[in-house]
């Protein structure tokens, strides 16, 4: 037989030959996006948040989507209480963004057969409706899909994750807003036209079609049930749960850090007092031990003034405690760590500048790379436990987290934190000249 003649011919994916499931209907669809409709704002403005954090309006060195223009409307100046405050906010947009995956999944295999109606433009209405589909499940998956990337640390995709999902982003809240608006009244009568528990309770043997409708998604043709629609939802469910399980734990930590299966940073770091995770090691920075050896120096700029001190200078200095974690973009972030060294502010008094600090630029010994240098406001100079830390927990720093000096900010996202630290110059949003 011709492999040709043995194809599907176009006109034969068609509700009627092809979708045949009996659950599919308005309301096992408008379940799952009631779920997502309160789950996805959550993503979107914890998101924000995160990207407020970076501080990307007080310098260029830490925008990474300068072309942002009046999407940038709401940035504020990030504080430095609570202390764990992006710990939680980006603890919640992972953990939740990898647990509505199933529902997402859910969802688009609900209304697939609304993908291959024929004709596929019926009148202006149907054709915004159908483009809002199409923003809504393309932006969807683009958002999911580059988010568990990051978050594993497989970049994929061409170009940078920031801006790439900043603007899919918006792009897909977007196309959410436009279709919430044009099915939000056919959503509200689905959910009212059946019980929610008596859903619950019925068997498969008991399982019916929903009523046919012009929605598109009720079979004309309907198969005999496999499943029934609360073994459908429980599927769902559990697949939220073990993700859950298996992902949670690395911004949770405690004991269920080894739980977190999922997360590259859920794995043991090692032990001691450096035993906790790092997002780059000295040999992926390609730090050279001649910056970071015996001839380190930190150079202090601020006021007109310079001042370049040997690692024993620094240690000479007044020295303070820090309990703070570091947590991260991709999720995971780590317990209160004991931070020991000199306060920024107390940094900026070496030239001239101690009683009413402005904002610091600092650059690591890291030659290349995002966030090789970033500029941090004068509120995170001025809080009194915002450190260049030598040492943590006891010990001094291991060279991947950060020897012989590291900034640790309250609040501040990882990347925030510079490590491998050469120079600070307060007063200045961008390399100095």
């Amino acid at each position: 037989m011709n492999v040709r003649s043995r194809l599907p011919s176009p006109g034969s994916v068609r509700p009627d030959t092809f979708w045949r499931s009996p659950l599919r209907g308005p309301w096992l669809t408008s379940v799952f996006g009631a779920v997502l409709l309160v789950g996805i704002p959550v993503l979107f403005l914890t998101g924000l948040v995160s990207y407020a954090a970076y501080n990307p309006d007080l310098s260029a060195v830490n925008d990474k989507t300068p072309d942002k223009g009046l999407l940038g409307f709401y940035l504020f100046s990030w504080p430095t209480d609570p202390y764990w405050l992006y710990r939680v906010t980006q603890g919640v947009h992972v953990t939740l963004g990898i647990v509505l995956v199933p529902v997402l999944l859910a969802k688009l295999w609900s209304v697939v057969p609304k993908l291959f109606t024929l004709p596929p433009v019926r009148s202006v209405g149907h054709a915004l409706d159908r483009l809002s589909l199409l923003l809504l499940v393309g932006g969807g998956l683009f958002e999911f899909v580059t988010g568990v990337l990051n978050i594993q640390l497989d970049y994929l995709f061409p170009g940078s994750f920031y801006p790439l999902h900043f603007y899919g982003a918006w792009v897909f809240f977007g196309a959410v807003v436009a279709h919430v608006v044009i099915r939000l009244p056919r959503t509200v009568r689905a959910l009212r036209s059946r019980d929610f528990r008596a859903e619950l309770r019925t068997p498969v043997a008991r399982t019916r079609p929903e009523p046919a409708d012009d929605s598109g998604l009720v079979a004309p043709d309907p198969a005999p049930p496999t499943m029934s629609r609360r073994g459908a939802l429980g599927l769902v469910g559990l697949g939220s749960v073990v993700l859950f399980v298996v992902t949670a734990g690395q911004s949770i930590g405690g004991s269920l850090r080894g739980t977190a299966l999922l997360a590259p940073h859920g794995r043991q770091p090692g032990s001691g007092p450096n035993g906790f995770p790092v997002n780059k090691t000295a040999a992926l920075a390609h730090i050279r031990e001649r910056d970071v050896g015996p001839d380190w120096r930190l150079v202090v700029r601020g006021g007109g003034r310079r001042v370049s001190l040997t690692l024993a200078q620094v240690r000479e200095l007044p020295q303070h405690r820090s309990s703070l974690p570091i947590a991260c973009v991709e999720g995971w972030s780590t317990e209160n760590q004991h931070w020991e060294g000199v306060r920024l502010v107390d940094l900026a008094g070496l030239v001239g500048l101690g009683d009413d600090p402005p904002g610091v630029f600092v650059e690591s010994a890291q030659l290349h790379g995002s966030f090789r240098a970033v500029a941090l406001r004068d509120n995170q100079v001025r809080d009194t436990r915002s450190l260049l830390a030598l040492r943590v927990n006891g010990a001094a720093l291991s060279a991947d987290h950060g020897s012989p000096a590291r900034i640790i900010v309250p609040g501040a996202p990882g990347v925030m934190n510079t490590k491998w630290v050469r120079q600070l110059s307060f007063g200045e949003t961008t390399w100095p000249v």
